[in-house]
């Protein structure tokens, strides 16, 4: 059950592993995530949290943070890029901030249209399949 939406933000002087945690810890240790069954992390391919290494090193840390990354050639997140685009151009470009403190004044969190209900509904939907229904579901029958 769900409290609220919680929106986060960071400004960070530079990408990476660290910085990248460093949001993650801030939203993980806030409700309701602190105490969610699961939260998706929905991640492309960036090198702070790529791979196998960054599954790892997330599930040590937050145990019901489930990383998920998105196909190198994903349609549906430009979208999403496309957003950023207009932020960076409305918002971000021309780069004459003298700080964060500046960038920080300057961007404001945005409503997805995706609400929580939504994912609620989506998940209580999964939560409904076994593993063994979604097996059933795959296109790729299983060699015997």
């Amino acid at each position: 059950m769900r409290s609220s939406t919680t929106r986060s933000g960071r400004c960070e002087p530079t990408t990476g592993i660290v910085p990248f945690m460093a949001l993650v810890e801030q939203v993980m240790t806030q409700e309701p995530y602190a105490s969610a069954k699961r939260v998706f992390w929905i991640v492309d391919n960036g090198s702070s949290h790529r791979g196998r290494r960054s599954i790892d090193r997330m599930a040590a840390r937050f145990p019901n943070a489930v990383l998920v990354h998105t196909p190198v050639h994903a349609s549906w997140l430009n979208q999403i890029e496309i957003f950023f685009s207009i932020v960076q151009r409305k918002v971000v470009s021309p780069n004459d901030f003298t700080d964060l403190a500046e960038v920080r004044e300057r961007a404001q969190p945005f409503q997805w249209r995706f609400t929580t209900s939504d994912l609620d509904d989506l998940l209580a939907r999964l939560d409904r399949h076994t593993p063994a229904d979604r097996q059933g579901e795959s296109s790729v029958t299983p060699a015997a």
